[in-house]
């Protein structure tokens, strides 16, 4: 482990923002993870994992107590079978995206949709990490845990998971459960998972439904994500954020019927035939409609760049990323972050969930 005081949280963060830690621990293996959050946890100090950093915004204050880096490797293809498909262990330290080419070089379908995506393997069970009509959960197993509770390493299978959309037990339980390792079953071929993404099949000139070669598909979403900001780039601040900032909201479908009537008397009704909607599981026995959030943010005034010159904006790209322009603090983020939320809100009576941890802030 390596160890160091007054340590700056911000490069180790996609969006570059946040002041620092008392002390920072790096963890370079998994039993250096379980020791550094034991060591922290008899100390009775307040505790910050880190992991890749892309799904965090830390106060300009900074963190008063000992942040975690999680930086342990290792790949393990625990077996190998043609009916069964090869069961990975992989260290939550890994960077996923790399990852993810190892995955498609091996043969191994399902998790070709998820390139580009920045932070390491650990983090992508917590909030089940989707895109173009993947996610993690359709490969997860088992997940390893250090359980900061009961003081011990446990396994929790798929079920035990409970994986929805962008959540996760993990997610619920974020203070009490680290992530130590995420077992991967996948399927072998040579093709990827049928194509979910209307913008991705027409890239790739096929029909909905359809397979491509896994490499195929994984550079497609690659180029998405690229036109979109969403692949790392030092020199393009369109990159320097969080992701999607906000999740598609959930709406209960007992309520759909007033946000139309909000979304027509502002935009007209004629509009309600094009809105990109979609039905989503339902919670407790109550059916959702899962809306864009993209498309509520654009059409409550809020278009692409919105806050240019900055420091803090919406991407020129992609209207669900809240940009750092360089320079900006945190404040200025969450403070456009708070502005778009509460547009959407008094135009259409939509809540926006915040997708990024929010550490010493609030939206």
């Amino acid at each position: 482990m390596q160890e160091s005081f007054a340590a700056p949280i911000a490069p180790l963060t996609t969006i570059r923002v946040g002041g620092p830690a008392d002390r920072l621990v790096v963890a370079e293996s998994t039993d250096d993870l379980v020791d550094a959050v034991r060591e922290v946890d008899d100390a009775d100090e307040p505790l910050l994992v880190i992991s890749g950093g892309s799904n965090l915004l830390v106060s300009d204050v900074g963190f008063r107590g000992t942040a975690v880096l999680v930086r342990s490797q290792g790949i393990t293809v625990e077996s190998v079978d043609a009916c069964s498909g090869a069961s990975v262990r992989v260290a939550a330290g890994e960077v996923w995206d790399d990852f993810v080419g190892y995955a498609v070089a091996a043969g191994w379908s399902g998790v070709e949709a998820l390139a580009g995506i920045p932070g390491r393997v650990g983090s992508t069970p917590v909030q089940n990490v989707g895109a173009y009509g993947q996610e993690v959960a359709d490969t997860i197993a088992a997940v390893r845990v250090w359980d900061r509770t009961l003081e011990q390493v446990r396994t929790l299978a798929a079920d035990d998971l409970r994986f929805g959309y962008r959540d996760s037990i993990l997610k619920a339980e974020r203070g009490r459960l680290v992530v130590l390792d995420v077992l991967f079953q996948f399927r072998l071929s040579d093709l990827g998972a049928p194509i979910r993404y209307a913008d991705l099949a027409d890239q790739l000139g096929v029909s909905l439904g359809e397979r491509v070669p896994l490499a195929q598909a994984r550079e497609a979403v690659l180029s998405q994500r690229r036109s979109r900001g969403m692949v790392l780039d030092e020199g393009d601040h369109d990159t320097w954020s969080c992701g999607s900032f906000f999740t598609n909201p959930l709406v209960p479908e007992r309520d759909w019927p007033q946000v139309q009537e909000r979304i027509a008397a502002r935009l007209g009704a004629e509009v309600l035939g094009g809105m990109p909607r979609w039905p989503a599981a339902s919670v407790a026995g109550d059916p959702l409609v899962k809306l864009s959030a993209a498309w509520l943010i654009e059409r409550a005034g809020f278009g692409k760049g919105h806050g240019l010159p900055g420091p803090a904006a919406l991407s020129t790209r992609h209207t669900l990323a809240v940009t750092n322009r360089g320079g900006a603090t945190a404040a200025q983020l969450v403070a456009l972050a708070r502005e778009v939320r509460d547009g959407v809100m008094d135009a259409f009576g939509v809540t926006l969930v915040n997708e990024p941890v929010l550490v010493g802030l609030s939206l």
